[in-house]
């Protein structure tokens, strides 16, 4: 992303209702994996400037928690703002050793521009335990491309059915995929879609009014009680993913 995205979403991501809703459902899903059993680290690829690897921290105190994203900068503020290690690399290619994590967190990045998805989920597979588990959030759709993907480096957005088979082809296990931030998706696909504005503007990462930000607070709890009881929401601006890696079909 360009630096001054970077900048907004070190200054908004703590903030800022959608980031909120990601946290929670992250860790709503995290919390079912029982993590804090494992010895092994725990990774956030591509953890930008470090919003969900602090929660991570706050959930999971004792455990080796480390981050990973290809700008230097966004490693440093990552770091301080998490108290984790944090190293510049590419999820394109994990600079860790086999079987060396117990899970892998991934949010809004294998849409990104300069990241081969095939690469970096052979790269997820190769770096987790038997038992590891990959946790994504992709943003969905591709007919939903505009200014905003733009503005983030996304040029790629997805459906369930597409994610299921990229799993499934480098070797995970799809145990749960679900659509979030489906109450507000009408309102999502009026603004960016009818009401595009400028190409080069900036992304849609920014504070709301707080009457708006209330709303949209309310829409995406609602949203996660009824994740949490396990049911699957069949549309949605983001697609929630938890995937076990499996043994790869011989033949």
């Amino acid at each position: 992303m360009e630096r001054h995205e970077y900048e907004k979403l070190d200054q908004v991501e703590d903030r800022m209702w959608w980031f909120a809703a990601l946290h929670q459902n992250v860790l709503m899903l995290a919390g079912r994996l029982r993590l804090d059993t494992f010895r092994r680290p725990i990774l956030d690829a591509g953890c930008g400037t470090g919003g969900l690897l602090l929660q991570l921290a706050g959930r999971y105190p004792a455990a080796a928690l480390l981050g990973l994203d290809r700008d230097p900068l966004a490693c440093a503020r990552a770091a301080a703002k998490s108290a984790r290690p944090v190293c510049a690399g590419s999820v394109n290619e994990l600079p860790f050793a086999d079987a060396a994590l117990a899970a892998i967190f991934s949010a809004d990045v294998l849409c990104h521009d300069g990241v081969d998805e095939r690469d970096a989920l052979r790269q997820f597979r190769r770096c987790l335990a038997e038992n590891g588990w990959l946790i994504l959030n992709l943003p969905a759709y591709s007919w939903m491309l505009s200014r905003h993907d733009i503005a983030v480096a996304n040029t790629r957005r997805y459906t369930a059915s597409r994610l299921r088979r990229l799993l499934h082809t480098a070797g995970f296990r799809p145990v749960f995929v679900s659509y979030w931030n489906a109450l507000l998706f009408p309102l999502m696909v009026v603004t960016r879609k009818f009401f595009p504005g400028n190409p080069a503007a900036a992304s849609d990462v920014r504070l709301f009014p707080r009457p708006v930000d209330m709303l949209c607070r309310a829409a995406t709890s609602l949203e996660l009680a009824l994740l949490r009881v396990g049911l699957r929401l069949p549309f949605g601006g983001s697609i929630l993913v938890v995937a076990a890696r499996s043994e790869m079909a011989r033949g």
